[in-house]
Parts: C-alpha cells; structure tokens; sequence
C-alpha cells in the first residue's frame, strides 16, 4: 500500500472576510506544484461562507462538480434552470459541467455562516451535456456502516448521484473504537480519505480533524476509530 499524508494545518488558506477558505490542492492563489491533485481528484475545498454572502455567476466547463454541505444551507442557480435551489445540510449536489455552465452559490441564510465541502473530479469523457442534480442522504444510514452518496453514471450505485467518472464518494460515520474495511472498486483506483470529525488511525498513522490520507495500490485497508468519527472518502482512477 502507497499513502501519503495531508495534515490539515497545512492546507492552503484563504481570508476574504466573507469567505474562509482551506485548500487541499493547489487552487486560486494557493500553488504547489507538489500537490496538484489526487489523482482525478482536483478540487477539495472547506469553505465557509458569512450569511448573504457567496459566489457570484461564474462559468465551468468540463468538471465534475460535488458540493457537500455540512453545517447550514446553500442556494443554488445555474443557466440551465434560472431558478434558485436549496441545498441543506443532508444533502449533496453534483452538477456535470461538460459543455459549459455558468452558476452561482449563495449562502441560503441572511446571517448564519454556512460550511461545505466542495469537490472538483476530473471527467471520464469531455464535452458532455451540463447536468445538475441533488439528493437527501439520512445520517442514520450510515452509523458504522459505508453510506455511498456518488458513483459513477456508466455503473451507478443503487440510492447515489452520479458523475461522469469512474469514481465513488462515500461516507461513514464511527462510534468510539470500531473498525471498518474499506474495499476499493479496483486496485487502480485510489481514496483519498478525509477526517470531517474526530481521531482514528489506518496503518497506525494517526489522523484528526480535517487531516487527510491519500492511499493507492491495494484493495483493501482498514480504519480503526479511537473517538467517535465523521469519515468522506473519495475514490478516484490514478490515471485517466
């Protein structure tokens, strides 16, 4: 098994007064060429928003596009609708960029500050329709066990959105000294995995909140939980 370790006080940052930003590969201002991405994983932000506040209309083309609320609500507008959509904590939105889009996120709230991830995957095919979808996931169905909110469109799992990738997002939520296996969909693949909350340990590397592995060239591994834990893995093709 190949890992590497990002440790969440070294992500890249950002101060905008109304945006706080951590960056886990290079994005914006924030380059390093040593850490470009993850495999066909681009993009992974936690960002938080002051209320009223967001990003204006913007354009994408050619990315898969994973937005992953985790305290407060987003809205959401593209050039496809024209129309505002909530997005709550519970919830995730993809949106297939392809062909180009141009959208805008808000923060749903007047005053209360919104946190989300948000996710760049690297697409399968290019120049494909622009897509957009969202969907509810219950965090009882995923207390100690693999709760899977994306897969890919060509072999979708069953309750998932779907990308225009050969990849797999997934999250799990661990009670105080369990363990859990994770099997990756092919040893080609990698996961990259992120600690939302609380303390485990893979391989006997300890990792906390926010701090992240990367780990490639096997098919399966294993978690071990010392405190109670929020875990997203994102599973990704190495090369593409």
């Amino acid at each position: 098994m190949k890992h590497k370790i990002y440790k969440a006080n070294e992500r890249g940052t950002a101060d905008h007064g109304w945006l706080k930003a951590n960056f886990s590969f290079s994005f914006a201002h924030y380059y390093n060429p040593e850490n470009i991405n993850f495999g066909a994983l681009r993009v992974l932000n936690d960002d938080i928003i002051t209320g009223g506040m967001g990003f204006g209309t913007h354009p994408h083309d050619n990315m898969e596009i994973i937005s992953i609320p985790l305290k407060g609500a987003l809205k959401h507008r593209d050039s496809m609708s024209n129309t505002w959509i909530p997005l709550h904590t519970g919830e995730v939105q993809v949106m297939s960029a392809g062909t180009g889009i141009q959208h805008s996120e808000m923060n749903n709230h007047p005053a209360e500050e919104v946190n989300l991830f948000q996710i760049w995957i690297m697409p399968k095919e290019y120049n494909i329709a622009p897509r957009y979808d969202q969907k509810t996931f219950e965090v009882s169905q995923r207390l100690n066990k693999l709760q899977t909110l994306v897969s890919s469109i060509e072999n979708p799992v069953e309750g998932s959105l779907t990308i225009n990738q050969n990849a797999k997002i997934s999250r799990i939520d661990l009670d105080e000294n369990t363990t859990f296996n994770y099997q990756l969909m092919t040893e080609t693949n990698g996961v990259y995995v992120m600690v939302i909350n609380g303390e485990l340990s893979i391989n006997n590397i300890q990792l906390e909140k926010r701090d992240a592995i990367g780990i490639e060239q096997t098919n399966l591994f294993q978690i071990s939980s010392t405190k109670k834990s929020e875990v997203l893995f994102i599973e990704v093709p190495m090369k593409f």
